[in-house]
């Protein structure tokens, strides 16, 4: 058996398995749940892993699913990740009209993905001819929304992170990773519909709440303390900061005001803002952190409010990992043709929590097209399934099968070749620690 032989054997398994790839994506489309909510997707995995065999545990970061399979021999252990959850679009056609859900990132391209390595690696003798193991992770939660219900649900000791592959780390289930695989769709420019990954911004997550003093609005306003007149000063104030920024570090802060008081005719006393400040590195998002915070307090100062800032642990910046792009490129361009594959796309302004991972993992995080229309907007839609679900199944079990070929000869190199910037204890020491107290003014 060859190594070629193998993928070529993985390619026809994921052909023969289409219309069940194609609905695995359609179903995940048109039943969009949000993060740590994601029963029903959830469930449509379990039902695939144990149509396949597979050994799986669930309940994983409250809905995560893993699949575990063993190779002829443990030389290394390979993550092929999917995202379960949907982003908060209300505008979008096939938004759930109670919560506002809709996968208007692509997350049910990835698990029609993970569906289509499954399928390669269950329905064939792959794993038999690789010299490694391979943990098949559907992960829960990776769109940082609903601050405040996550908030809630680390302080019922559920989960001690907001994004779900930062649970997963905390959860010691990549202790024993060497690799880390998925992918994510985006839109194609130039004719290009692939890229072997990209960069990312990351960004610290904050909730602050002004308190103030109710009153009649008409009859005593002298009485009250105006919360809401007090954050207007504050995200005023976070606006004259802009102009201190450094171009090159990238920061983007962009407030929601979640609670503007009770009454129109009562004077606001409990005011609530989420914002992310967002930016290239750690050390530029921290330094912008100490300038917003004093901004949203001299709001409350300015009025004789109380500012209660929480900050909370977003994500790293994504790292990209060059040898692992280097192999999911070769296999693109064979699956694609070379001149729809770029090396690396266009750096992200996003953020992901798969960024986490990559400081700590050797970590591909690369693109599939096949989708038109803004990211989580109501235009986002799938524009071709066999790109967006197909192609992108073929490049992860491809690059999988390199990885674990040999002696696992490239996951040993990638290894080599990789130096992270954290390790876990570092981490959750470092990063995980924020949020665990807060700023009062």
């Amino acid at each position: 058996m060859t190594k070629e032989k193998l993928k070529k054997i993985a390619i026809k398994a994921i052909d023969d398995h289409r219309d069940e790839i194609y609905a695995m994506g359609d179903s995940i489309f048109t039943e969009p749940e949000l993060g740590y909510k994601e029963y029903k997707t959830s469930e449509k995995v379990v039902d695939l892993f144990k149509q396949l065999g597979f050994n799986y545990r669930t309940e994983v970061a409250i809905t995560g699913v893993i699949a575990d399979l063993k190779g002829k021999e443990s030389k290394a252990k390979i993550a092929v990740m999917g995202e379960l959850d949907a982003v908060i679009a209300s505008s979008h056609p096939q938004a759930d009209q109670t919560t506002g859900a809709a996968h208007a990132c692509g997350h049910n391209c990835m698990i029609a993905a993970l569906a289509g390595v499954a399928y390669a690696l269950g329905t064939t003798e792959i794993m038999k001819h690789l010299s490694g193991d391979v943990s098949l992770m559907a992960v829960p939660a990776e769109e940082f929304v609903e601050i405040e219900y996550r908030k809630g649900l680390i302080d019922e000791g559920k989960i001690n992170f907001i994004g779900g592959k930062q649970e997963f780390i905390y959860l010691g289930e990549f202790d024993d990773i060497d690799v880390a695989l998925m992918e994510h769709n985006g839109i194609a420019m130039d004719g290009v519909v692939a890229c072997g990954g990209y960069g990312s911004n990351g960004f610290l997550g904050k909730m602050i709440q002004y308190q103030g003093r109710a009153a009649h609005a008409g009859a005593a306003p002298h009485l009250g303390i105006n919360a809401l007149n007090a954050a207007n000063i504050g995200l005023s104030a976070v606006n004259y900061q802009r102009e201190t920024f450094l171009d090159e570090d990238s920061i983007r802060i962009h407030p929601i005001i979640t609670k503007g008081g009770e009454l129109v005719n009562t004077v606001p006393d409990d005011v609530r803002i989420e914002t992310y400040i967002r930016g290239a590195n750690v050390n530029a998002i921290l330094d912008a952190n100490k300038k917003v915070d004093r901004a949203f307090q001299a709001g409350a100062y300015a009025v004789g409010a109380t500012c209660n800032i929480i900050d909370l642990p977003g994500y790293l910046p994504l790292i990209m990992c060059d040898p692992l792009m280097e192999i999911m490129v070769e296999n693109q361009q064979e699956i694609l043709g070379a001149d729809k594959v770029a090396y690396a796309g266009p750096p992200m302004g996003g953020s992901t929590d798969a960024g986490d991972l990559s400081n700590i993992v050797p970590t591909l995080h690369c693109g599939f097209g096949g989708v038109a229309g803004d990211l989580h907007s109501g235009e986002f839609t799938i524009t071709d399934k066999e790109i967006a679900y197909v192609a992108a199944a073929k490049g992860l079990v491809m690059t999988l099968i390199d990885l674990l070929w040999d002696g696992a000869a490239k996951t040993i190199e990638v290894k080599e070749r990789f130096t992270p910037n954290l390790t876990k204890e570092e981490y959750l020491k470092d990063w995980g620690s924020m949020g665990r107290k807060g700023v009062e003014s």
